[in-house]
Parts: C-alpha cells; sequence; structure tokens
C-alpha cells in the first residue's frame, strides 16, 4: 500500500509519472483512472493558486485551485503558508478536469492537491498503527524534532529525542531537509490525526552497533557532550563511548562539542553497554554535516515491529521499545 502513496517528489521523475503527463490523452486518462500524479510548482499567484509544470505540453498548464492545495480534517483553516512553501517544489495531485482552450490557445488543466491527500488519509495513515516501519521524507527542522512527510506531503513529527541513542543537540545532527529516511509510528491519536515518529528503532542494537569495534583500534567519533565525569563521543548514532577528562581539559572539550575527533578504543563491556575511549586529537575546522544512517531494519523488508530490544543479553540495564 505504501508504493501508492509515497512522500512528494518520490514520483515526479518515475517513468509511469512521466508517461501519465506527457499528453492530454493521458492526462484524460489519469483522471478517469483516479491516479495521483506529480508536478513540480512553478509559482503561487496573488489568489494563492499553484501553477504546476508539464515539460512535455507547451500551451498546457496545471492550476491546483487554493482550496484544493492543502487537505485539512473538518473545522481546520488552511494555512497560507501551507501554499506558499510549496513553490519550487514536487507537489501530488489529481487530475479534476481538462478545459477547452482559451483565445490564446492554452488549455489549463484543472488539479487537486487536496484530493490526493484526503485518500492518502483515508486509505493509507487511516490504517497506520505503532510499530510499522514506513517511509518518509524531511520537510523542515525545529529544535524539539523533524517534521517528515510520509505520503502526500502528510507530515508526521520525529521528535529529536527519539532520532538516535545517542544523544544529540539539534535535528540537524542527524538530518537535514529532503533526506529519505525510514521510521517507525511511534504513536497515531485517531482523534487529532496527529502521527509521532520514531528511528532509533532501526538503527542497530548495542551489540549489532559494538560488533563494528574492537579493542585498540583508533576510530573517528563525534564528540556530543561533556559532563563532570567524561566526555560522550558517539562513534555510531546509536552507539557513544566515554572518554576520561584530564584535568584542565574541560574548557577544550566544550569548544569540541559536535566536531569529529580521533578516539582509542581502550576497552567495551557489554554486560555494562560501556566502551571506554582515549580522546587521542580532535578537529577544530567546521563541524561535520550529518552523519550516514545505517538501517538495521528497513520497511522494504520489516514492514513492523512489536518489540524492540537495545540492550545486549545479560546486560545490567535494559533498553528498549515495546509497540503493541
Amino acid at each position: 500500500m505504501e508504493a501508492n502513496y509515497l512522500p512528494e517528489g518520490q514520483l515526479l521523475t518515475s517513468a509511469a509519472n512521466r508517461d501519465a503527463c506527457s499528453s492530454l490523452p493521458m492526462l484524460e486518462r489519469a483522471q478517469a483512472s483516479g491516479a495521483i500524479l506529480e508536478g513540480t510548482a512553478l509559482l503561487c499567484d496573488s489568489e494563492l493558486n499553484l501553477h504546476i509544470d508539464f515539460p512535455a505540453l507547451p500551451g498546457v498548464r496545471g492550476i491546483i485551485p487554493r482550496e484544493e492545495a492543502v487537505y485539512t480534517r473538518p473545522g481546520e483553516p488552511v494555512k497560507d503558508i501551507a501554499i506558499l512553501t510549496r513553490v519550487g517544489k514536487a507537489v501530488c495531485f489529481k487530475v479534476q478536469g481538462i478545459d477547452t482552450p482559451d483565445a490564446e490557445g492554452l488549455t489549463t488543466v484543472r488539479l487537486s492537491r487536496r484530493a490526493a491527500q484526503a485518500e492518502c488519509a483515508a486509505v493509507y495513515i487511516a490504517d497506520l498503527a505503532p510499530g510499522d516501519v514506513v517511509r518518509g521524507r524531511v520537510t523542515h527542522l525545529e529544535s524539539f524534532g523533524a517534521f517528515v512527510d510520509i505520503g502526500c506531503g502528510l507530515c508526521s513529527l520525529l521528535p529529536v529525542d527519539a532520532m538516535s541513542v545517542s544523544r544529540i543537540r539539534h535535528p540537524r545532527e542527524r538530518l537535514y531537509n529532503g533526506q529519505l529516511i525510514w521510521a517507525v509510528v511511534r504513536s497515531v491519536d485517531r482523534d487529532s490525526g496527529r502521527i509521532v515518529l520514531t528511528m532509533r528503532e532501526l538503527l542497530g542494537t548495542w551489540t549489532e552497533n559494538a560488533a563494528r569495534f574492537e579493542p585498540g583500534q583508533t576510530v573517528a567519533g563525534i564528540v556530543r557532550s561533556v559532563e563532570e565525569y567524561g566526555v560522550f563521543v558517539e562513534l555510531a548514532p546509536n552507539l557513544a563511548g566515554l572518554a576520561e577528562l584530564r584535568d584542565g581539559d574541560r574548557e577544550m572539550a566544550q569548544a569540541l562539542v559536535g566536531r569529529t575527533a580521533a578516539v582509542f578504543i581502550k576497552s567495551i563491556t557489554p554486560e555494562r553497554m560501556k566502551v571506554k575511549l582515549v580522546l587521542i586529537d580532535a578537529c577544530r575546522n567546521e563541524p561535520l554535516p550529518a552523519p550516514r544512517l545505517d538501517y538495521f531494519i528497513r520497511g522494504d523488508r520489516v514492514p513492523h515491529i512489536d518489540r524492540w530490544v537495545y540492550s545486549p543479553l545479560g546486560a545490567k540495564r535494559f533498553m528498549g521499545t515495546t509497540f503493541s
């Protein structure tokens, strides 16, 4: 079902979408079948209508009227900013009709993004449950989390503390706008339609991440925080180690938060979920971009998880998530 309701931008360059937008008869066929298509919003006019580009059809313009630009639940107003921010981006739509050419020979194709989103909400989003693994595209970042399009421009929230086991100060340290990600549905509010996501359950257990490293190695990590008892260095999004802090090094270490560092792995202790490190050297250049995400669970292989256990077998402390 997910393949029919992708985040906006995923259909735009597909062969099926290009074919459907290649001629007026093909657009008529899309209207008859109720297919969801995509195009780029070239501009938003003074009446807040979106103009959609059909590059293969000179003399043809697509129009999404203001009232058809955004799906909202009953009683919710349409915010102008939700329309304006689509300019220059891919938008989904259904074909509503094709007008006869005007006096200048220009043909207008009437489109509805609202109809596409309403179908997605009713057929796909309404059936999502905690533990479902979904595909999404990051639309924008705030200090508290990332908004993620999980289908036809319908957004959910991925809180910053659910992005990884390793703690970060801001979502930009893990994600970027436009990024395609996998995530898990953490909660669904049926009354408001709000969906909250989590991602850390897909990025590997402690054991899976620790298996990539061994004592005696010197590896690169990212300094995430400085505490009284040491410096936390991220080795992977779901694995951090602790480097001892020597006297007089605290001020220096504080300046390195968010930057890369070379660390020596002193020991790895599974039962305590501890990785002891020695800080060798640090880079004082600009902070690194968000690190690559390596998924141990992907929705195209595992569509749903009921329970995830992060802590190793026999560990003194339990960490995990139960979805159902």
